[in-house]
């Protein structure tokens, strides 16, 4: 069924406020929906379903109705001066009021706020989530990442796929931080790696593996796991209490399970990785580190690195330390360290304590190919620099949040074709940025959902490991014994929750590459 779109162009003169050297707090897009001037522009749009209406405030703002589902969305779009802002990191806000909002199909359905970026490696959708039903006045307020490659960036406001009504007023998009600066002349020598070994192969583990499991998966021949500190779940966990006493009773368990296996893991060669995949106060409902909404986290984060340099700074067996997964920072309060900053503030402190394991960065937000490619490196040596493959997310994770279609690899996925080169574009972002600092790649994540149809999650996998190998990346499938959905002891079908009983072909995939393993 046709979409119903109301599409408005401004130009940068009336839209956007630029400057020849953007700097944080500039002003891109600024309407409160009041006077001549927003009438004029605004009429370009007004229709029945989008119009300029007095509010119970005494002031305007646009309200878009939704009166039937007979088509996807009701929704404007303003175009963002996409060259200015490659790079940049945007704040996105405005006040919102809704009555009636229909429940939406999808979590990601509902009033839009969105920001739709269009780019070689492909599209970007972030946005804020905001509830359905009938709520008074609040402020949305997000910060997005407009990637490098950016070719177009369209705001959109409205309401997808749900029925009701919506108003917007007092929008705001202003630069939130700069792009990195351009890259310094890279030092000679190869990156450093943080071990003498061709290539770490292995995958991320379950939080509760036994020894057999470790002996179950050296039969493969895997040299290395990324062993997740995990309370319980995620991105949710019952660190969001914010309880820190309870955290570092947990932590301390789940450090205590470590120790228990790390004569295991030497005895078998398994190379260890330290992922801090809960961090202290967890997440919010729009799942972004409380990190980076209270100084105590913070101050925990500090403290309980510095615990665990001491307790493994002589161990070999460990490879380095993965200072927090797939890292998101949202708005940050002007007394708080962003991730580059607190990230560099606790490599200071492992430093203090231990001066020769690994240190492994990702990029916020969410440690994907396109944040880790628009990250500034941090000022040290001995660091290596991780991002996690599961783009397009579409195909990745189908069925696991939602009842879609089937998606298959390689194919038309969201009006791309995604093949073995459209990954190799995708990831020579990564590949660009790794020659420009001559640092060292590992993929700490990558997978494809079992349920994929036909050999779809095995031809992901497969042409993924290929562009690793290429570019002489480390990497760690997701996940060894952790999820059915992501297990390759596991067949296609959904239902069927028991291992198979000879290995599938993603299994034999893992153990073909792991055949090449030095330990």
């Amino acid at each position: 069924m046709k979409a119903t779109f109301f599409a408005l162009l401004l130009t940068l003169l009336t839209a956007c406020v630029i400057v020849s050297a953007i700097n944080k707090g500039d002003i891109i897009v600024q309407h409160n929906f009041d006077g001549i001037t927003e009438q004029a522009t605004w009429n370009k749009v007004l229709g029945p379903l989008v119009q300029l209406v007095t509010t119970e405030r005494g002031s305007k703002a646009l309200r878009i109705d939704r009166k039937q589902l007979d088509s996807p969305s009701t929704w404007v779009q303003i175009t963002l001066p996409a060259s200015t802002l490659r790079g940049c990191k945007i704040r996105i806000q405005a006040a919102v009021k809704a009555e009636n909002i229909s429940v939406p199909p999808n979590s990601w359905n509902g009033i839009k706020i969105m920001l739709h970026t269009k780019g070689s490696s492909g599209d970007t959708y972030p946005q804020q989530n905001l509830p359905q039903g009938t709520f008074d006045w609040r402020m949305a307020d997000y910060v997005a990442n407009v990637p490098l490659d950016t070719e177009q960036a369209i705001l959109a406001l409205g309401l997808e796929a749900v029925t009701g009504t919506v108003w917007f007023d007092d929008l705001n998009v202003t630069v939130y931080s700069k792009p990195r600066p351009p890259p310094p002349t890279p030092p000679a020598g190869p990156p450093y790696k943080g071990h003498n070994l061709t290539r770490l192969r292995g995958a991320m583990i379950g939080s509760n593996l036994n020894e057999q499991d470790f002996r179950d998966f050296a039969s493969w021949n895997a040299n290395h796991v990324r062993w997740q500190l995990l309370w319980n779940g995620f991105p949710h966990s019952p660190a969001d209490d914010g309880d820190i006493l309870a955290y570092e009773t947990w932590l301390e368990s789940a450090l205590k399970h470590l120790d228990s296996m790390l004569s295991v893991c030497r005895q078998l060669g398994i190379h260890i990785l330290v992922d801090l995949h809960t961090p202290p106060g967890g997440r919010n409902s729009e799942n972004e580190c409380n990190l980076f909404k209270e100084k105590r986290f913070q101050d925990a984060f500090l403290t309980l690195w510095e615990k665990i340099a001491r307790r493994y700074k002589n161990e070999s067996i460990i490879w380095g330390y993965d200072l927090v997964n797939e890292p998101v920072e949202g708005t940050i309060p002007d007394t708080l360290m962003d991730w580059r900053e607190l990230a560099i503030a606790t490599v200071q402190r492992i430093r203090a304590i231990d001066s020769e394991h690994a240190i492994i960065i990702e990029a916020a937000p969410w440690g994907g190919p396109g944040a880790l490619a628009d990250f500034e490196p941090l000022p040290f040596e001995k660091i290596v620099y991780s991002f996690h493959m599961y783009e397009p997310g579409e195909f990745t994770h189908q069925n696991v949040y939602n009842d879609i279609p089937p998606i298959s690899y390689p194919g038309i996925i969201s009006g791309q074709m995604w093949n073995k080169e459209q990954l190799r574009h995708n990831l020579n972002r990564v590949l660009n940025w790794q020659r420009d600092y001559n640092v060292h790649i590992y993929v700490g994540e990558f997978s494809a959902i079992r349920w994929a149809p036909g050999d779809s999650a095995y031809a992901y996998l497969r042409d993924n490991i290929d562009i690793f190998e290429e570019n002489g990346w480390d990497w760690a499938y997701h996940a060894f014994r952790e999820w059915p959905g992501w297990s390759v002891e596991h067949i296609g079908d959904k239902n069927n929750t028991q291992r198979a009983p000879m290995p599938t072909d993603r299994q034999r995939l893992l153990i073909d590459w792991f055949n090449k393993n030095e330990h």
